[in-house]
């Protein structure tokens, strides 16, 4: 299959865990980094990753419900825990999706639907460290505490 890029960015970190994160394209992304293991300002690694799933989920989880004459009331909650392993770290995530408006059948339909469909669920998919529920209410157990 012929690749085709429908939009494209380019991004940039000269300065690693502290220091910003930017576009090279135009000056409409700019972030301050930080550790997550340290109380001074800025996001970081965990807190994109968790943003870059979160969106991109719900932003396809909303297209369905178009297709499906549904409003959209699709929210998506993303837990990311960040551990040590035999090499370094390693991360977590933990995803919660509520579809209100619909049936649990249809729910699990829509869900299954989308992360198929999902650019960031795609990416992620084969991970054992992802893994994405349907919910009726949300709540992360605190399993690496």
């Amino acid at each position: 299959m012929k690749k085709i890029s429908l939009y494209h960015t380019e991004i940039e970190n000269k300065d690693g865990i502290s220091g910003h994160v930017r576009s090279l394209i135009d000056d409409a992304f700019n972030q301050l980094t930080s550790s997550p293991l340290k109380s001074v300002p800025g996001t970081n690694p965990e807190q994109l990753l968790g943003a870059a799933l979160a969106t991109c989920l719900n932003a396809t989880l909303e297209a369905e419900e178009k297709r499906r004459n549904l409003p959209h009331q699709a929210i998506v909650r993303v837990a990311v825990d960040m551990g040590r392993d035999y090499q370094g770290f390693q991360f977590w995530l933990r995803v919660q999706v509520k579809l209100p408006q619909v049936d649990q059948q249809e729910a699990q339909e829509i869900l299954a639907i989308c992360e198929q469909r999902c650019p960031v669920a795609k990416l992620l998919a084969k991970s054992q460290n992802v893994k994405i529920e349907l919910v009726n209410e949300f709540g992360f157990k605190e399993e690496f505490k």
